[in-house]
């Protein structure tokens, strides 16, 4: 069997055991035999359990048709919008998917921080290497563009002080009630995007227009019927 093929049977194997019982639940001994293979082969392909379940996440970003839009997009101010809103999306609405898949991987991302760190170093990394080099060379374009002014020298910073404002606010939005309800405000998805923007640097007018053309026929009615 060829190394990339046992690589496929080891992962297949260990997306059922966490499927069945989570990531605390399953270990590398179960995987293993789930997949026919000595726990000492497992370990040659997968030096930990964190890093089998980073890369289960990152095969599976990998395959999401709408990441695969994104990074299809050419780099561009909308491009840079587009990122920003799925983020945002993303985040708000992890507390609110039934099966709760989501909200177990931000809070296995969180205490992994507060323990090893490894699982978020490989997170941090995969999702570095994947929306990465859209985000500062559709940065880039917008400052080129005169949309932008240039923030720093590092713009992927930029980026990951999205990612962790995002992530907390997820955080305080996962107990039930959530910890705080932000004013239970109806356009917080959008005052989110607004923040997020105007810290990469984006123009206001640009922000604006971008957003009002981005928003869905439901959303403007919502927010008319709000502001009405």
């Amino acid at each position: 069997m060829t190394r990339d093929l046992r690589r496929e049977l080891i992962l297949g194997a260990a997306k059922r055991c966490f499927a069945r019982n989570g990531f605390a639940g399953t270990t590398t001994k179960s995987v293993a035999t789930a997949a026919s293979i000595s726990e000492g082969l497992l370990f040659k392909h997968f030096p930990s359990k964190s890093a089998l379940y980073a890369e289960i996440l990152a095969d599976e970003c990998e395959a999401d048709p709408g990441l695969i839009h994104l990074l299809d997009l050419p780099p561009s101010t909308e491009t840079l919008v587009v990122v920003v809103r799925n983020m945002v999306a993303y985040f708000l609405h992890v507390s609110d998917r039934p099966e709760q898949e989501e909200a177990q991987r931000l809070r296995l991302l969180v205490t992994s921080q507060l323990d090893d760190g490894e699982f978020a170093r490989l997170v941090f990394e995969k999702v570095s290497g994947l929306i990465g080099p859209k985000f500062s060379a559709s940065l880039d374009r917008a400052v080129a563009a005169g949309e932008a002014t240039r923030v720093g020298q590092q713009p992927l910073n930029l980026f990951w002080f999205a990612h962790h404002m995002l992530v907390m606010t997820a955080l305080t939005r996962l107990p039930s009630p959530p910890c705080l309800g932000y004013g239970d405000a109806a356009d917080l998805e959008r005052q989110t995007c607004e923040f997020i923007l105007r810290g990469i640097g984006l123009n206001d007018d640009v922000i604006a227009a971008h957003l009002d053309r981005e928003l869905s026929p439901e959303q403007t009615r919502a927010e008319t019927t709000e502001s009405a």
